[in-house]
């Protein structure tokens, strides 16, 4: 465990002190720089001296001094879970269930990430939070259990669900895409699956207003406004100023070995009824685009 942060005036004293779960992702580094520039008391734990599976790390880690545990890990690899269920599940239902186990022990306020994946797919109109969960894939039945064994366990909590993360760093879309237009004529991205792309930036950020406004249960966090996966893409390879044409094509084009939603847009009313209206993406997809440029 690594001590970060200090308690200085213009931080939330609520939340503190806070461990941190997993600060190595994509969201656990953007939790781990807001964290560390809004002076917060914080502590991270990362794997492998960190494993949601054992249940002697999890009550050793998540001791009775902190009063926020913001959980960041999970198994997130969609198509590998259709061949390793049970890895999903010990880390994104299992573990995740041990953990909200531990913090009713000891009074602190979970704050856990999901996924529009919990839902299966099928509508026209955006999920809400209270919408029954019909997983689509092994990977959205690992996260849906987690949130089933979340909401048993009695302890408090914030249960966000989120889609689409990006960020100026790690393995994502809009990395692949930015790179793969310098280098090929031609990006073939499917134009039947929409959704909400969402900056992990925004998501800590998001997160902590709502946090801050003492929110608890359910809801939804992303970029504001929804687009095709064939969208996303146009406006990286335009904003990046890239040499391939973008071509839209079918998900049965490309198939998978985990089901995609063709529909998995998230319906943020809840959350903006607390926090404000959420920014576009194409705004915040530009702001992370102009950090990645500079740590290039």
């Amino acid at each position: 465990m690594t001590l970060r942060g200090a308690n200085v005036a213009g931080s939330p004293p609520a939340i503190e002190p806070v461990l941190l779960i997993s600060p190595d992702g994509m969201l656990g580094r953007a939790w781990q720089t807001l964290l560390r520039d809004r002076g917060v008391v914080h502590e991270s734990v990362a794997f492998p001296s960190f494993d949601l599976r054992d249940p002697a790390c999890v009550q050793q880690a998540v001791e009775s001094r902190f009063r926020t545990v913001i959980n960041c890990a999970a198994y997130t690899d969609v198509d590998a879970a259709e061949t390793h269920e049970a890895e999903a599940m010990a880390i994104n239902a299992e573990g995740v269930g041990r953990l909200a186990e531990r913090c009713k022990q000891t009074g602190a306020l979970l704050l856990h990430y999901s996924t529009d994946y919990v839902f299966a797919g099928d509508a026209s109109v955006p999920y809400r939070c209270e919408e029954p969960r019909r997983p689509a894939n092994a990977y959205g039945r690992s996260k849906a259990r987690g949130e089933e064994l979340l909401l048993g366990s009695g302890c408090a909590h914030l249960l966000v669900r989120t889609s689409w993360l990006y960020a100026a760093w790690g393995k994502n879309f809009v990395d692949t895409i930015a790179r793969a237009c310098q280098e090929r004529p031609i990006l073939r991205v499917v134009n039947d699956q929409r959704g909400r792309p969402t900056s992990a930036v925004y998501l800590a950020e998001r997160s902590i207003a709502l946090m801050q406004q003492q929110a608890r249960g359910i809801y939804h966090l992303t970029d504001g406004a929804e687009c095709s996966w064939f969208e996303f893409a146009e406006e990286i390879v335009r904003a990046v100023h890239g040499r391939a044409r973008v071509e839209p094509c079918t998900s049965a084009e490309f198939p998978r070995p985990a089901r995609r939603p063709a529909y998995s847009v998230l319906d943020l009313s809840k959350s903006e009824a607390l926090i404000g209206a959420s920014r576009a993406w194409q705004d915040n997809l530009h702001d992370v685009l102009g950090a990645r440029s500079a740590h290039a």
